[in-house]
Formats: structure tokens, sequence, C-alpha cells
């Protein structure tokens, strides 16, 4: 439990009890299965405890756009307002996901549980992180040019692991999906950015050498 960001500083037994007072389930995902839909309307909080999940929005044409990728420890679901259209969470890995009612929350049980007033600190510190990561993906999206879109998501990662070798987390084509662009043309801005000595890359790492 100790990664989960929403159970900082609540001890592993107090989370415990405070999964049993909250009516929470556990269950299980296979890669690819279909976690929650219609995530902006649910009321629901998902916390990821093993594995990983992508929120997905499909165009109208089919296509579609990776708007997050969520790892052990992040948490989606009742209070994702942020987003007005019909999103999917689809398990990118085998995973096991926790699920409690965004009411329990909300509302202080009858038990008065010590430990609520922390676990309410936490989701005000999941969502002032979330609207961070929301105005770096507007960021990113907002820039004109393949090159510039790329380069501006590997400097966000550059800050975020403190290292120039990054480590994407997503597949080449799952990024494309991610900076909503043709994976091909991305290809060949990734193979430019590299003839010209900008950026190393092998597989998911890529080492920025400017």
């Amino acid at each position: 439990m100790g990664t989960i960001k929403l159970f900082d500083s609540i001890e592993k037994d107090d989370v415990k009890k405070m999964l049993t007072c909250f009516d929470a389930k556990k269950l299980h995902f296979k890669k690819e299965a279909m976690i929650l839909s219609n995530l902006a309307n649910n009321t629901q909080i998902g916390i990821i405890e093993s594995g990983s999940a992508t929120i997905i929005r499909y165009n109208y044409n089919g296509s579609r756009t990776i708007i997050e990728k969520l790892n052990v420890g992040d948490t989606f679901g009742a209070f994702s307002k942020t987003y007005t259209e019909e999103l999917y969470v689809i398990a990118a890995e085998d995973s096991e996901v926790i699920f409690f009612n965004y009411s329990k929350l909300i509302n202080r049980c009858k038990k008065n549980c010590e430990y609520h007033n922390k676990l309410v600190r936490n989701m005000l510190e999941v969502l002032s992180q979330k609207m961070q990561d929301y105005n770096e993906r507007i960021e990113v999206l907002t820039k004109k040019t393949i090159r510039d879109k790329l380069l501006t998501y590997f400097n966000l990662l550059n800050k975020k692991q403190l290292t120039k070798v990054i480590t994407l987390p997503f597949s080449l084509t799952d990024l494309a999906d991610y900076l909503s662009i043709d994976r091909s043309a991305m290809m060949r801005e990734l193979k430019n950015l590299k003839e010209e000595g900008l950026v190393e890359q092998k597989g998911k790492r890529i080492q920025l050498k400017y």
C-alpha cells in the first residue's frame, strides 16, 4: 500500500480498516480489458494497486487518443470532471484495481475515523498533481509541429526523471496516440532528431544530447 499516493502517511492497518469502512472491493483485469467506461460520469474512485492502465478517448473515425497513463498508486474516477467527453480506462497489462464510492471519501463516516482527514488531504494533493499534469499535456498539445511536441514532451520527462536518459512511459505507437500525431510522421521526425544529433533512441529509452 505504501506506493499508493492516496494512502500516504496512513498506517497499513488503518488502510485496511478504512477500505473495510468504505466497502471497497478489489477487482482483477486482464490486459486490454475494460476497467471503466464513461469515466466523467461515474461515482467511483479507482486505484491501480498492480499493473497499469490508460485513459483513452475514441474519435468519431475510430482512431484513439491516449489521455493519461495510470501506474501503480494512481487514481481515477469520480473526480475526473475536467474531461467532458466519454473516456475509457483500459488495462495496459494484467492489473488489480481497488474501487470505492466517492461519497465515502467526501462524507465523514459514523465512526469518525482519525485517518479520514489524512485521506482528504491526500486527495487534494492528488487532484493538484492531476491539474499540473493536465496543464503539461495542454502545453505539449498546443505546440504546432511534431518536432516541438516531441521535444517539449522529452523536456517534461527530463524534469520529472532528473536524467538526460529518459524512459518513455509508452510504446512508440502509444506515444503517437498520446501526442495526437500520426505515428509514421512522428517516426520520421524522430529519425531527423537522431540524424541531427539531438537525441539517441533505443526502444523506450531516449538520451537527450542538447
